[in-house]
């Protein structure tokens, strides 16, 4: 079975396609950055038999494009993992015939519980989520009230730092980009590591996206 993970930020592509990779039954593992690449898959590479989808993507909202996939490719089973964490959210999307719901923070062995489960037929609901009770959804907050990285301690330079790393790229790449040292590339890591409470950059990711953080467009400071 081919599996296809739909998700804009890569480093949390490359941790799915390693929690994928542990299964027998997956013998390849497709990438998509947004919806009109997935769509593409799907329509040109026959046998996907699992969607593994975020409901935030940059060109189309999550639920109508999970919608359509269920539509169009009936035999594809489709789990959700969001970095929201809301009990409305997640029987919409059940609702709608995802076949689980995976938080991002999700751990390794979590992630791979579920999809066991869906591939036995199952469907998935993390009990967490599934316990709490539903409540009003909160007001829509102000531009201003939007969280942005220099509210967490964060220099102008390691916000730079932190928007190549949600676009994938390495400390090589990084330090290139910039014009700065690869020492000091790491230690601006660390940095936004300890700034975001994360132990490596996948983390750091998720949280970064998990806190909707507002990242200006990088540009040259050196």
């Amino acid at each position: 079975m081919l599996a296809l993970i739909v998700d804009d930020h890569a480093l949390i592509r490359d941790a799915l396609r390693g929690v994928l990779g542990s299964f027998g039954e997956i013998t390849a593992v497709l990438e998509a950055a947004t919806a009109a690449e997935a769509e593409e898959e799907l329509a040109e590479t026959p046998g996907i038999g699992l969607v593994l989808l975020d409901l935030a993507l940059p060109d189309r909202d999550g639920l109508p494009f999970l919608k359509s996939i269920r539509s169009d490719h009936p035999g594809t089973s489709v789990v959700v993992l969001s970095a929201n964490e809301d009990r409305t959210q997640m029987s919409t999307v059940l609702k709608n015939g995802a076949a689980g719901y995976i938080p991002k923070s999700a751990t390794r062995e979590v992630m791979r519980s579920a999809l066991k489960l869906v591939f036995s037929g199952g469907i998935y609901v993390p009990p967490e989520i599934l316990n709490r009770p539903v409540v009003p959804p909160p007001a829509k907050p102000s531009p201003s009230a939007i969280p942005n990285a220099a509210k967490l301690g964060l220099t102008e330079r390691q916000i730079d730092v932190l928007q190549l790393m949600m676009e994938g790229r390495s400390n090589k790449v990084i330090c290139r980009q910039l014009d700065i040292a690869e020492a000091t590339v790491k230690n601006h890591v660390t940095a936004i590591l300890r700034a975001l409470g994360a132990t490596n950059r996948t983390e750091a990711v998720v949280a970064a996206s998990a806190l909707g953080l507002s990242l200006g467009k990088v540009v040259s400071r050196s």
